[in-house]
């Protein structure tokens, strides 16, 4: 899946009468998507555009506007538009979605979705802004185009290569100088299918002081105006613009979304970061549980993909561990599991903000660990982890990979949780992207891990190409050079 889109700098009206429009090309109909346009100021869409959670028949279109505007998009096949370029009264097919408004009740974004779409196809469309009285007339331009792909249907075979990685901006490691966060470039050019954006998009509750910083984060966030913000200081970086105009993400959240270490049902400020989050990234959330964050995605016949919300079902951390304590709610676990026992993938990959192994002590503000690993006090989530564990190792589930981040270093492990020998999955924990480098510690036994590399000191991401054969995880740091790389062979 690739998607290639560019921001326009030259400005050029079109004044369309709604419901009736000039036409601009001769021989077209007036209402034409056709009609011709010249590109426009790249200052309406202030933080560029994104594209997420695209699938087999649909994708999610992100823009914010700078102040009250109408957006409407428009697609087709790249073909489509060749012919439209050649013809003179014709009219190819064409989808466009109705103009829909940005107001202030969402800070001026939309995150626009194209349904109806065919798997594994290649789409171009336009993004349209336009100013004026709704009633009487717009003022409409150009203001993007760009290209995606479809995802591939459950029975095809085609490899893909994508990257995960989190902690953007924490611990006052935020936007400096124009590029603002230089590892996107070095990630734009790995050649990647999609990214998965594994938490800590922002960090709501670290300053960023200016200088060195680039001003505008100079606060801890604990209201939505101040959660916006902090979303739209980070999408303000040229490489992050960069990035999202050429790659597909999927996004979930972690804790500095709103607040170290929450958990969502006891923290008052979860509503006001999770409804900043769903404004400012593409995240299809579906129509009945509009607040739902976990989901999966199916990229042909050998990768299953689930991405899970570990931060607003879960128990207090201070909770003593059993049969009570939850990280994901009941809802998520039996989505989970059902979805792991029921997949036809090859490879089934379990994405989960923070680590299985990896102890993650709390304080004395927020106490007890805070990832699955137990520790001392008898907090944790390992009760639950168990439940995960047994019913991959008793359903003699295959190929079962679990990706992680959160502590702000790199970790591999294998697992052997029954200790017969045999390896019953992998973990593979990266990061950040832009935060402090912690020091290393080595993960809990209770799931008899081996550890393949332990190593901190540096920004990183972790790319996967997945074939039907194999499964390989690179991990790269913010020059451009891989640390560590391995390779598994599917069972």
């Amino acid at each position: 899946m690739r998607l290639s889109a560019r921001l326009w700098s030259a400005v050029v009206l079109s004044s369309i009468q709604i419901g009736c429009v000039s036409p601009s090309r001769e021989g077209l109909p007036p209402d034409s998507p056709f009609r011709e346009r010249v590109v426009l100021a790249a200052d309406l869409l202030p933080q560029g555009i994104a594209v997420g959670d695209v699938t087999a028949t649909s994708a999610l279109i992100w823009v914010r506007t700078e102040g009250p505007a109408f957006v409407q998009v428009e697609w087709a096949q790249p073909s489509v538009w060749k012919q439209v370029s050649k013809m003179a009264t014709v009219i190819a097919p064409v989808a466009r979605t109705p103009r829909l408004a940005t107001t202030s009740d969402t800070d001026y974004t939309l995150g626009i979705p194209l349904e109806g779409l065919l798997p594994a196809t290649s789409y171009r469309y336009h993004v349209m802004i336009g100013k004026g009285d709704a009633k009487r007339h717009i003022e409409e331009k150009l203001a993007a185009e760009g290209e995606f792909s479809t995802l591939p249907g459950p029975s095809t075979t085609v490899s893909v290569t994508f990257a995960w990685s989190g902690d953007l901006g924490g611990q006052n490691r935020c936007r400096q100088g124009p590029r603002g966060y230089p590892i996107f470039d070095v990630m734009r050019r790995q050649g990647l299918d999609f990214f998965l954006f594994l938490g800590d998009l922002i960090y709501s509750d670290n300053a960023c002081t200016a200088p060195p910083n680039e001003p505008g984060a100079d606060f801890v966030a604990t209201a939505l105006p101040e959660y916006r913000l902090r979303h739209r200081y980070q999408r303000g970086a040229d490489s992050l613009q960069r990035f999202l105009d050429t790659v597909p993400v999927y996004v979930m959240w972690d804790d500095h979304e709103v607040l170290n270490n929450f958990a969502g049902p006891y923290e008052d400020r979860m509503p006001a970061g999770r409804q900043a989050l769903q404004e400012y990234w593409p995240i299809a959330s579906p129509r009945d549980d509009p607040r739902r964050l976990y989901r999966s995605l199916r990229y042909g016949k050998d990768l299953e993909l689930f991405i899970l919300d570990t931060r607003q079902y879960r128990s207090r951390n201070a909770d003593l561990d059993g049969p009570a304590k939850t990280m994901l709610g009941a809802a998520q676990l039996k989505w989970l599991l059902d979805g792991l026992t029921l997949s036809t993938a090859t490879w089934k990959v379990i994405a989960t903000s923070v680590p299985l192994s990896i102890p993650k002590g709390g304080g004395a503000a927020v106490p007890g660990n805070d990832g699955w690993a137990g520790g001392p006090d008898g907090t944790g989530f390992e009760r639950e982890r168990q439940v995960l564990v047994d019913a991959i190792v008793n359903n003699k589930l295959k190929n079962v990979v679990f990706i992680a981040g959160d502590v702000h270093w790199v970790q591999a492990n294998a697992y052997d949780p029954n200790k017969d020998g045999a390896i019953d999955f992998h973990e593979f924990v990266v990061g950040p992207l832009s935060a402090y480098t912690a020091r290393p510690t080595i993960p809990r036994e209770g799931l008899h891990p081996t550890t393949l590399i332990n190593e901190g000191g540096y920004s990183n991401f972790g790319i996967v190409h997945v074939t039907h054969s194999s499964f390989e995880v690179t991990v790269v740091d913010d020059a451009g050079k891989p640390r560590f790389s391995h390779r598994l062979t599917a069972q």
